[in-house]
C-alpha cells in the first residue's frame, strides 16, 4: 500500500490511461507558473491587447492542444537533448508535425 505522500494522477493519452506516481516534494507551483508562462510567450492568442484571439472556444481549445502537442512531443528541449515525453518514457522517438496531423486523420 502507498503512503501518503503518493497521490495518483491519471493522464489520457491516445486514448490509454496512463498512471503517474508523484511525491509531494516533487509538487510545486512554480512549475505550473512557467507552464503558463511558455504558453503565454509561445501563443499569440495569451498576449495582451491582441487581435489574435479565438472566435469560438472549439478553436481556441484546439490551439491549446495543437501547443502542449508540439511542446511535448516535437519540440527539442535543449535540457533534457529530447522531447518531454521521451524523457518520461511516453514516446520513444521525437515526433515531427506530420505524425500529430496523422493522429487527426484517425
Amino acid at each position: 500500500m502507498k503512503s501518503d505522500t503518493h497521490q495518483r494522477i491519471s493522464l489520457l493519452l491516445k486514448n490509454k490511461l496512463l498512471l503517474v506516481s508523484l511525491t509531494e516534494n516533487l509538487i510545486s507551483t512554480s512549475y505550473v507558473e512557467r507552464q503558463n508562462l511558455t504558453m503565454r510567450m509561445s501563443m499569440r492568442r495569451f498576449t495582451r491587447l491582441t487581435n489574435a484571439h479565438s472566435k469560438k472556444i472549439e478553436n481556441h481549445i484546439h490551439a491549446i492542444a495543437l501547443h502542449y502537442m508540439y511542446y511535448n512531443f516535437v519540440r527539442l528541449h535543449s535540457s533534457l537533448r529530447c522531447s518531454p515525453a521521451m524523457a518520461a518514457g511516453v514516446s520513444k522517438k521525437l515526433w515531427s508535425m506530420e505524425d500529430i496531423v496523422a493522429l487527426l486523420e484517425q
